[in-house]
């Protein structure tokens, strides 16, 4: 079972850029696909963006562009490049480790235990 860990939150003005880091334990990293979602105060959590263990990203169409998924499969690492941030991507972003289904992570294996990223405007 691969165990997750996030870091890298911390609070931003709009318009900045953060990168989250999420670094798994375990041998078998790199036949999962990893992903990032992200839950604000009151919502569902979200899918954002996914790296296939083959090396495809996938975004939803409000991320696309202005946030950047890959991964490091020597460091056994996956980041998660926010720019352009806005106050509406404000939530606590959750690393995750599972299988891809149609373009978004349907399959979780595993959790990360969560970062904050707050954007003030």
């Amino acid at each position: 079972q691969v165990q997750l860990v996030e870091s890298g939150g911390g609070l931003v003005q709009a318009g900045g850029s953060l990168r989250l880091s999420c670094a798994a334990s375990g041998r078998t990293f790199s036949s999962y696909a990893m992903g990032w979602f992200r839950q604000a105060p009151g919502k569902e959590r979200e899918f954002v963006a996914a790296a296939g263990s083959g090396g495809m990203t996938y975004y939803t169409a409000s991320e696309k562009g202005r946030f950047s998924i890959s991964r490091d499969n020597a460091r056994n690492t996956v980041y998660l490049q926010m720019n352009s941030l806005k106050p509406e991507d404000t939530a606590v972003y959750y690393c995750a480790a599972g299988s891809l289904v149609g373009g978004t992570m349907r399959i979780i294996n595993a959790w990360g235990q969560g970062t904050q990223v707050t954007v003030s405007s």
